[in-house]
């Protein structure tokens, strides 16, 4: 597996993931983590994607020349969790192609936010994920090092902040 940066020039590769992982997503059940349309097909997704890809770092894991997974790192979150009192590194748009669940994509991604956060000489890396269907995620996230912080909610979505020092 290679991961390296991206760039705007990614943003339909990116959106195409995400698109499969929504069906992913779907074909195991799980409707309220992202929905059940392709984030490709909504206006407001698309546009909030590539905010995010334009304001941070987004990084790449490929396969065999395939992109495998991708996330993006901002230096705060998104507009519904409040930043830290701290410099941050915050994990964004973290998925995984439909393909390549359970070839450690995930996993390779968040330990190379780990080393970037530390390149950049922040001590603070923090994400938060959806925390319904039973807490899989939140339980995922912990299994790779990360501790819960706070809770929220937009609208009826559950969330979870989890932070880890670095």
């Amino acid at each position: 597996m290679k991961i390296r940066k991206g760039g705007v020039e990614d943003l339909p590769a990116i959106l195409t993931l995400l698109d499969s992982a929504v069906a992913w997503l779907n074909d195991k059940g799980i409707t309220a983590q992202w929905g059940t349309d392709p984030f490709s097909t909504q206006e407001k997704s698309v546009r909030q994607v590539e905010e995010t890809v334009r304001a941070g770092d987004p990084w790449i894991a490929e396969i065999d020349g395939v992109m495998a997974g991708t996330m993006t790192l901002t230096p705060v979150p998104g507009a519904y969790i409040a930043p830290a009192d701290e410099p941050e590194v915050y994990v964004r748009l973290l998925a995984t192609d439909a393909r390549f669940h359970g070839h450690g994509v995930g996993a390779a991604l968040l330990a190379h936010a780990v080393e970037e956060t530390r390149r950049k000489g922040v001590s603070l890396l923090r994400v938060d994920c959806f925390a319904g269907s039973e807490g899989r995620l939140v339980a995922y996230y912990e299994g790779q090092g990360f501790t819960r912080t706070e809770e929220f909610t937009v609208g009826d979505w559950p969330g979870q902040v989890l932070e880890q020092r670095v």
